[in-house]
């Protein structure tokens, strides 16, 4: 077996950089979790283990500030965010760094990944203030009763980050929390921590109240039950497993939860589809982030008459495509996020073969270029039966399939349990919007895979079926974060029948009043 690459890591990642962000976790027992460089397997730091208390100390911590916090002017609380948002521009090279050295991934996912959060203040900065506004309506008596919507913060919430965009989700995730009035508890994945860390000691440089942001650390089952027990709110993105388990102990609690889960998103090309443009989606929409985006693609759709043509392009583009362990931005591909992710991509391969699935391109784990690297795969002849058939893969593997009708091929791409994200390729825009419509998805694009749809931050996005509850981004974003307070007022004592009225004469006065009331009533 060959060697991994040895490399040189970048110069932002230096050892007391590391200790300085895994500082802030707090771990009373000593007890750590080994942070390793993928490409090397190498350890870079030895991460904090929080207890139980130290949840429960944490989730103390961010209250006592979240009230004080949610008490200042709202232009106060945005006036942070307008600063963090030059802040995490200007700082983009170093936090690239650090998604790259703890995930694996190429650099020009990286890069990308850090525009996220810049993207998700740029929008709440300009909507939180009418958002958050006390809305005035009418009242049930016309003109003698008003009855006004109040949003108030949740006050802490609880947000469970995943580890292939841990930047993204930790970060994004938080702001319009934030902007809301409350406080921030974070467990990051062990594996992924670094990254949200510095975000974190970004907004606090730019004025978020120290306490109000708080992390805590160790695996899903020990500390997360803590975690939501603690919670106003819950945000998770995750597994469709995972999100069960946290769903029902929302439940059981009596708090609200959003769930974005797995996927096993389908792509439909249709006959007038520009094939050049398609290729070059599928790849991204396949092999991004090395097939570790809830989001990418695992199922394709081509029309028969079309399927060689196809074929033959997208099984060059994929060989023609560069793996590597580097910092900079030669290579295409880049790792998966560890071996045990590499291991359960490599038995999902193995399953579809020994089944009769045929392997056109790729299949193999590539050692000689690090622990976790798997190379981009293509399969054909993958059923129902088989893991990549029907289970989320979470990796650089993707079937063809060839179709004889839109309606077919409609039917095949809501054969799932899934419905986070899908795609559709045609030159006829109305016609591919239509087709688009048919898909029981949350998220649908059009000529594109994925990236359409998540950056279009005004709107909602989420799934539906299995693959989640509710949606980050668009209004309900940051207002799944509120409650709604409904102050009323009554200027006079008109409602309900006076002492010694006749009932009769009260009952008749009230439905004729109800009767006036649908066309007097004010808003």
């Amino acid at each position: 077996m060959a060697q991994p690459t040895t490399l040189q890591r970048p110069a932002s990642i230096t050892d007391a950089f590391l200790q300085q962000l895994v500082a802030r976790v707090p771990s009373t027992s000593g007890g750590t979790w080994k942070l390793t460089e993928v490409y090397s397997g190498e350890v870079l730091v030895e991460l904090p283990q929080s207890t139980l208390a130290d949840i429960e100390q944490a989730f103390a911590t961010a209250r006592a500030a979240q009230r004080e916090w949610a008490a200042r002017p709202l232009s106060e609380r945005l006036a942070v965010f307008k600063r963090a948002h030059s802040l995490f521009l200007d700082n983009a090279q170093t936090t690239t760094d650090l998604i790259q050295v703890e995930s694996g991934k190429n650099r020009r996912m990286a890069i990308e990944e850090t525009c996220d959060p810049p993207m998700v203040m740029s929008h709440y900065l300009k909507r939180a203030a009418k958002l958050l506004a006390p809305v005035k309506r009418g009242g049930p008596v016309p003109f003698v009763s008003t009855s006004t919507e109040i949003r108030q913060p949740k006050g802490v919430v609880g947000i469970i980050a995943p580890w292939n965009f841990p930047f993204a989700t930790g970060i994004s995730d938080s702001i319009s929390a934030l902007m809301a009035g409350n406080a921030i508890v974070l467990k990051p994945d062990n594996k992924t921590a670094l990254s949200p860390l510095y975000g974190i000691q970004m907004l606090e440089e730019a004025g978020l109240p120290k306490g109000l942001f708080q992390v805590v650390c160790g695996e899903g089952p020990d500390i997360g039950p803590t975690l939501i027990d603690n919670a106003n709110y819950v945000m998770f993105t995750g597994s469709t497993a995972t999100g069960r388990v946290i769903g029902e102990r929302a439940g059981r609690n009596l708090i609200g939860c959003c769930l974005e889960l797995g996927g096993k998103n389908p792509m439909i090309v249709l006959e007038d589809a520009d094939l050049e443009e398609v290729v070059q989606g599928a790849l991204f929409g396949a092999f991004g982030n090395t097939g570790q985006i809830c989001m990418h693609i695992e199922r394709m759709y081509l029309p028969r008459s079309r399927y060689e043509e196809f074929r033959a392009k997208f099984v060059a583009a994929t060989e023609a495509l560069t793996l590597g362990a580097s910092y900079d931005f030669g290579p295409d591909v880049g790792s998966l996020v560890s071996v045990e992710q590499r291991d359960r991509v490599q038995s999902h391969v193995e399953d579809a073969v020994a089944k009769g699935a045929n392997v056109v391109t790729g299949g193999k784990p590539r050692p000689d270029l690090g622990p976790a690297f798997f190379e981009p795969t293509i399969l054909e002849g993958v059923t129902p039966d088989m893991l990549a058939g029907s289970v989320e893969t979470f990796g650089p593997v993707v079937a063809l399939y060839a179709y004889d009708t839109v309606d077919e091929a409609v039917a095949l791409a809501n054969d799932t349990d899934y419905g986070l994200n899908a795609s559709v390729w045609g030159g006829d825009l109305a016609n591919a919007c239509q087709v688009g419509r048919r898909i029981e998805s949350g998220n649908v694009n059009v000529n594109d895979i994925l990236a359409t749809a998540f950056a279009s931050k005004g709107t909602p996005s989420g799934g539906v079926k299995q693959s989640g509850v509710g949606a980050r981004h668009g209004d309900q974003g940051l207002l799944k974060y509120t409650d709604v307070q409904n102050l009323a007022v009554l200027k006079k004592q008109v409602m309900g029948a006076r002492p010694g009225q006749d009932y009769d004469a009260y009952v008749k006065g009230m439905l004729g009043g109800l009767r006036m009331m649908r066309k007097t009533r004010i808003r």
